[in-house]
């Protein structure tokens, strides 16, 4: 079995017990729902006592279960067709420079971690219709300034 074909085992399942991704992720718990659900999709890995859980609620295999605790290959092809994910897409195609700006001008010269990250999401009621409400949260990681000398800063942190 491939992992893309694990994947569709557990949505048809998912389907054939008319589950919700909320009943499923306080089923499993341990992690944060976008990590939970990004693993049973096959973009994360579930630990080995939340891929038991899964074995249990999905009636998996043990080999199907050792599956959900391998790292997965990520991403998809770029760029996406879905249009919701192209959404996400085109959000950071024309704000990403903007926001790359706003944060090296805030911590210096890096990056925001996706590793080293939080994400929530929540449903913001508006009377013109309801809004999606993210939150990101990543650590900022200052490039290296391998070779450094000369009383050159080691790594790029904001300069005072």
């Amino acid at each position: 079995m491939t992992r893309d074909q694990l994947t569709e085992k557990i949505l048809d399942i998912k389907r054939e017990k008319g589950l919700t991704w909320k009943q499923i992720t306080e089923a499993i718990g341990g992690m944060s729902p976008m990590l939970v659900v990004g693993a049973l999709l096959g973009q994360m890995k579930l630990v080995k006592p939340l891929a038991a859980k899964a074995k249990d609620l999905f009636g998996l295999t043990e080999a199907e279960a050792a599956m959900l605790n391998e790292v997965p290959y990520r991403g998809m092809p770029m760029p996406p067709t879905d249009p919701l994910i192209y959404r996400f897409y085109e959000l950071v195609m024309v704000n990403g420079p903007a926001l790359k700006a706003l944060i090296e001008e805030e911590f210096g010269d890096g990056i925001m971690s996706a590793i080293d990250f939080n994400m929530e999401i929540e449903r913001e009621p508006n009377a013109k219709g309801d809004r999606v409400k993210l939150s990101m949260s990543g650590k900022f990681l200052p490039y290296k300034y391998y070779g450094a000398e000369q009383g050159i800063p080691e790594y790029g942190f904001k300069e005072e």
